[in-house]
């Protein structure tokens, strides 16, 4: 596909919902429900960004070449590859960022069009837990869900990479940080960046101590990110507020840096003065951010919460 087709097929999503084919299920309903808002935004080099519901979905689509970073979940999935995927064309690779439901649960509808799915060697094991926790507690919306992983067939410890036409596409674990599996994917030709949950752009975070999760190390994965790639990589980010959106630069790593350093300062600070973690976890804006401010109930408790126990190591 060349970037005139791209632009064109990336531009019928823009700013618009996209129905779901009526063929794809065993008969049309009378009445459908609403689809969910989707949009393709074109970035660089046949490399782009779907969003839907769930974390981001970047894609390289080019004539010799096709390739899915993410898949959130099963309905935006197939819309995401039925707008994307040419008729008739296989996937050369589908990677998954880290275990997540929001970026795994569309699996079941790229793996079979994928000639490889691949993720961190931790991922498969975290993501079968995590549906075990999900279903125990009542709150997953399918009692089977553990039944209805879909799991990588490819994984790696540290690094990945291969060809995928005239791109490259390279992975790398950086060790724990939102959870015990992220991991980076990078275009290496077209220059962009795939962060998976490494950064919620302006948004309070998920620190996942449960799936392997760590502050310090996540702090310590930014910096390393940050320093692996060009100055000038644009990134793709597992989420980010409207107004800044899940397309950044390197400032916006730095900025999810800072965000962390502030919130174990403070947290050490009033652990320091001796209050108590329900007192601590109540703040309703860590000062210095107003950025990433939403109306209560939002997650900084969590995330204070979060920064308490890893302070006074009473990890989960």
């Amino acid at each position: 596909m060349n970037r005139r087709d791209f632009l064109i097929r990336s531009s019928l999503l823009v700013s618009s919902s996209v129905l779901l084919k009526p063929s794809l299920f065993g008969q049309t309903p009378v009445t459908k429900p609403a689809a969910p808002f989707t949009e393709i935004k074109p970035i660089r080099g046949n490399v782009g960004v779907f969003t839907g519901r769930g974390g981001s979905i970047g894609f390289l689509s080019s004539k010799d070449g096709i390739a899915f970073v993410d898949t959130q979940f099963p309905d935006t999935a197939l819309i995401c590859k039925n707008q994307i995927l040419p008729a008739g064309r296989k996937i050369d690779v589908t990677l998954n960022t880290h275990h997540h439901a929001d970026h795994t649960s569309g699996n079941v509808v790229f793996k079979p069009d994928s000639a490889l799915l691949v993720a961190q060697a931790n991922v498969p094991k975290l993501q079968f837990e995590a549906a075990q926790r999900a279903e125990a507690s009542g709150k997953a919306s399918d009692s089977s869900m553990v039944a209805n992983q879909v799991y990588a067939d490819t994984t790696f410890t540290d690094v990945w990479r291969k060809d995928v036409g005239s791109e490259t596409i390279s992975s790398e674990f950086r060790g724990p940080a939102h959870t015990g599996g992220d991991a980076t994917v990078y275009f290496e030709k077209a220059n962009v960046v795939h962060a998976g949950d490494l950064v919620f752009n302006r948004l309070y975070p998920v620190i996942d101590h449960a799936g392997g999760g760590s502050i310090k190390g996540w702090i310590s994965a930014l910096d390393d990110v940050a320093n692996a790639y060009p100055a000038d990589a644009i990134y793709i980010f597992g989420h980010g507020r409207a107004s800044f959106g899940v397309v950044g630069k390197k400032d916006d790593l730095h900025r999810q840096k800072e965000f962390f350093l502030g919130l174990m300062d403070y947290t050490q600070k009033q652990i320091a003065l001796g209050k108590a973690k329900p007192e601590i976890v109540a703040l309703a804006n860590l000062p210095g951010f107003d950025d990433w401010h939403d109306k209560l109930p939002n997650r900084l408790g969590l995330c204070l919460g979060a920064a308490y126990d890893e302070l006074t190591a009473k990890t989960s």
